[in-house]
């Protein structure tokens, strides 16, 4: 098996939280605890779960724009953490992210070809006279065309805007993309659209992806492999047909059960979680999905149970499971 493309050991992100006239730390909002991930070259990683789970957490602090609390990232076998700034800004290209609104990462005062090409400049990576015809080619490959080079981002819709994002990302020619909820915001003709164009330019170009959505219809579609967080653990990892037929843990489940089916015969029984997600400032002891889970037993609430591999590369972190 060839060397990983990414390494994620144990990650962990907390936040403080400040109180009182001295701003001391009176406790810490555990965003991602204890996180680990191994992503191969050209594949589609996905990474899924409810709004706060942690998920968009999990990609800002692989790629630095936050910093850990504890774990390790590699990348291409160098830990990203070891790295002084001269050096990360060296490896940053080949690394990158799509956000999920993309109207929000465009400055509305600098043109569309600027904002592209901007990143080429700074890197020193294609001489000024050629960068032009770079952006140009850039936007092609991702279905837009050459007069939109001068527009402003207000002038583009949803669905161009995103496309703006991603030939953003790729005009360093990167070798890992984290994209944040790309299509969250898109209708679904836009969103279909748009995942078609994530496949081709993986297929032309070898990308990886680091794919983070609630979406799973859309994960379904895209990932070879998928990964379940509930309150910044994961509850879940498998191979994208092993998730989608025999998902083990409840909240997969759950979650499973309000994808819409084609076929309405072959309509899934809705699983209702109740209650809302807890604080991750205050998450309940054991594990931490019992509050909501119909299935939970005393040990539930006792012990955290364990991250383990059930067969075939498919992991859980449940008590019904041992």
């Amino acid at each position: 098996m060839p060397e990983p493309l990414l390494e994620v050991s144990h990650l962990k992100k907390y936040f403080p939280v400040k109180s009182g006239l001295l701003q001391r730390t009176t406790g810490q909002i555990k965003a991602v605890d204890d996180i680990s991930i191994t992503i191969q070259p050209g594949e589609t990683f996905g990474l899924v779960g409810e709004s706060g789970s942690g998920k968009s957490t999990v990609g800002r602090t692989i790629i630095r724009l936050t910093d850990k609390t504890d774990g390790e990232i590699k990348f291409k076998g160098t830990n990203l953490y070891d790295l002084h700034d001269h050096e990360l800004r060296k490896l940053r290209p080949k690394m990158q992210m799509i956000f999920q609104d993309p109207y929000s990462s465009l400055n509305p005062r600098i043109r569309v070809g600027d904002a592209i090409g901007e990143a080429l400049l700074d890197h020193s990576l294609v001489p000024k006279d050629e960068i032009r015809d770079r952006v140009i080619e850039v936007l092609g490959s991702c279905g837009l065309s050459s007069y939109h080079i001068d527009r402003y981002p207000h002038e583009f819709s949803g669905g161009q805007r995103q496309r703006i994002g991603i030939a953003r990302a790729l005009i360093l020619n990167p070798d890992l993309i984290i994209a944040d909820e790309p299509v969250s915001a898109l209708d679904v003709s836009i969103q279909a659209q748009i995942i078609n164009l994530f496949r081709k330019l993986q297929e032309t170009a070898g990308l990886t992806y680091l794919f983070i959505s609630h979406d799973l219809s859309v994960v379904e579609h895209l990932c070879s492999r998928v990964g379940v967080m509930y309150l910044g653990s994961m509850v879940e990892m498998a191979t994208r047909d092993e998730m989608f037929l025999r998902p083990l843990h409840p909240y997969t489940k759950a979650l499973l059960s309000a994808v819409p089916v084609p076929i309405p015969r072959l309509k899934r029984e809705r699983i209702i979680l109740k209650g809302d997600i807890p604080s991750p400032a205050n998450p309940p002891s054991g594990c931490k999905f019992h509050t909501r889970c119909p299935f939970a037993m005393a040990k539930c609430k006792e012990r955290t149970p364990e991250f383990r591999d059930v067969g075939g590369g498919h992991f859980v972190a449940c008590h019904l499971e041992v």
